[in-house]
């Protein structure tokens, strides 16, 4: 369970206070699949990243499973992300100097994981991606790297993943493609699957669509064809 309670976000700019997120309190349930739409500046990816605790609010909290992330010190915030949440980024964040295979190790091995190899090379077959294990990014297309992204946020096994325009730099054939892969993989490990997204059509086909407009909760409306 996701538990948002009076979430609110202020940064200092132009000698001023600038509110990005304005008293936000929502409930994520396990396993659920939620859209969160906006027009740009409307605090989606605020909103995303301070769940996923790679920012801190200005006030309210957050609880994840029953955890309140937000009151955690940075050291034990990193063990509770490391373990428990995937992050998915629109511009993919792979490390250039690593091959697909060792970008998928990164999260393996802070881990500690046994057998690390052979999953990192299982979740990479998984994706579509057996023949490029040993590809650096600069030597994958967008969309491949984008599946090794996913292999990544996937390889813990973590209770909650996050995606933050996960379809954004790709095209429309590539996006459904990845889409199609998120979906699959959420219903394979009973992951609670949160994203934002400008697509309405790839909103549509969520259980849930959270509208933000201004910092705050405009809408949030259960989609009644969810199968």
């Amino acid at each position: 369970m996701i538990t948002v309670s009076h979430l609110t976000m202020r940064l200092a700019g132009g000698g001023h206070q600038v509110t990005i997120l304005d008293d936000i309190t929502l409930e994520i349930p396990d396993k659920q699949r939620v859209a969160i739409v906006g027009p740009s500046g409307s605090g989606k990816s605020t909103l995303l990243g301070l769940i996923a605790g790679l920012d801190r609010p200005t006030s309210g909290s957050i609880m994840l499973n029953g955890v309140e992330i937000s009151a955690m010190r940075e050291s034990a915030l990193a063990r509770y992300r490391r373990d428990h949440i995937g992050y998915i980024f629109q511009s993919f964040h792979l490390i250039p100097t690593l091959t697909a295979l060792e970008n998928v190790l990164v999260p393996l091995e802070l881990a500690g994981m046994s057998e690390a190899r052979d999953r990192a090379a299982h979740l990479l077959r998984t994706v579509g991606l057996e023949e490029r294990l040993h590809h650096y990014p600069v030597q994958l297309s967008g969309g491949e790297q984008q599946r090794v992204a996913v292999a990544r946020a996937f390889a813990c096994h973590p209770p909650i993943l996050l995606a933050d325009e996960p379809t954004g730099n790709l095209d429309s054939s590539t996006g459904h493609h990845v889409m199609d892969l998120l979906r699959t993989l959420h219903c394979d490990f009973g992951t609670t699957l949160v994203l934002v997204t400008h697509d309405l059509a790839l909103a549509s086909s969520m259980e849930r669509v959270i509208a933000l407009r201004d910092g705050r909760i405009e809408s949030d409306t259960p989609n009644p064809q969810y199968p």
